[in-house]
């Protein structure tokens, strides 16, 4: 598993540190943040059209699949098949999935990195039927708009693709563990403390993939789109574990993935917990190592019966 270069998604400064009364220069990482366009080719091949849908503030690398999963949670993509090519400037080791797909030589998706700095192209195969009037980021409300819950929740049914059965289950003892190893393996945060981390784990503990950002919701796109590259949307037996809350946006996000389970660092919000209701998806929030809130779906987490561990006592 690989996290984005250091020379892309981090870069050093020099800042004056004060410890008390006294100061002195000190080298700091700082993580980078920069604009992605994302840009869609689309129609008939007779009339092809090209359509700017949005840009999103992030860190660079893994680009093209911050694209794509940004598509897979719009409604737009169902699959890879509907994915004719791909342009970026930034393919590099960090799109894991675009270097597998380009390993195995298949025509399936076209490469290419003639695109303009900061850009991601992503040509949609003509079958692909694109509603215009919502590309814009705006088929569901955001909690800053003022538009209830009801209405958020009545557009995400309007979208969101068919939901098998949840039958994902997972061991109480096994959530408590994850925490650490998300944060063991997030190689930027540790040199900036400045990304949010988003990683799918299976029910045994075994952490499938890892995307940081520094926005929480590219991290989820970058581990969609990587899924979808492969194949294995949707990602009926996997748990995504969120470095922060849990809010509407990313809930959605997991319920487009196919996602069965959501377990976060932070607090989710009431519409989040109103999503992981409307269409069963395990919510755990608050996950420490000694203590975790489920607020849907309790009855999928196994209760082992060694004890979860415990911080030990002040003093000792």
């Amino acid at each position: 598993m690989r996290t984005p270069a250091p020379n892309r998604a981090c870069i050093h400064a020099v800042v004056d540190r004060f410890d008390g009364a006294d100061s002195h220069e000190t080298p700091e990482s700082l993580a980078v943040e920069e604009p992605l366009e994302i840009r869609i080719v689309y129609g008939a091949t007779e009339g092809r059209a090209t359509k700017s849908i949005s840009v999103t503030m992030r860190t660079p690398g893994n680009d093209a699949e911050l694209a794509i999963g940004f598509l897979l949670t719009e409604g737009i993509l169902r699959d890879a098949n509907d994915i004719a090519s791909v342009a970026s400037s930034s393919f590099d080791a960090t799109d894991e999935s675009l270097g597998a797909v380009a390993a195995s030589g298949t025509d399936r998706i076209l490469l290419s990195r003639r695109e303009s700095p900061n850009v991601v192209t992503i040509e949609l195969a003509p079958h692909v039927a694109v509603n215009t009037a919502a590309l814009q980021r705006n088929f569901y409300t955001t909690s800053s708009c003022g538009v209830c819950g009801k209405a958020s929740l009545l557009a995400l049914r309007s979208v969101c693709p068919p939901r098998s059965k949840n039958e994902f289950t997972i061991d109480a003892n096994t959530l408590y563990s994850l925490p650490a190893l998300l944060r063991s393996a997030q190689g930027i945060f540790e040199r900036t403390g400045g990304l949010h981390a988003a990683a799918l784990f299976g029910a045994d503990g075994a952490m499938d993939s890892l995307r940081e950002d520094v926005g929480r919701h590219n991290a989820v796109d970058k581990l969609l789109g990587a899924a979808l590259l492969a194949d294995r949307i949707p990602l009926r037996n996997r748990l995504l574990l969120l470095s922060g809350r849990a809010s509407f946006e990313l809930v959605q996000k997991a319920l487009m993935g196919g996602i069965p389970a959501i377990a976060s660092v932070g607090a989710p919000s009431s519409l989040a917990v109103g999503v992981a209701k409307e269409f069963d998806i395990t919510l755990v929030g608050f996950l420490r190592d000694d203590h975790f809130n489920v607020y849907n779906g309790a009855h999928r987490i196994v209760r082992g019966v060694q004890e979860a561990p415990r911080k030990p006592a002040q003093g000792t």
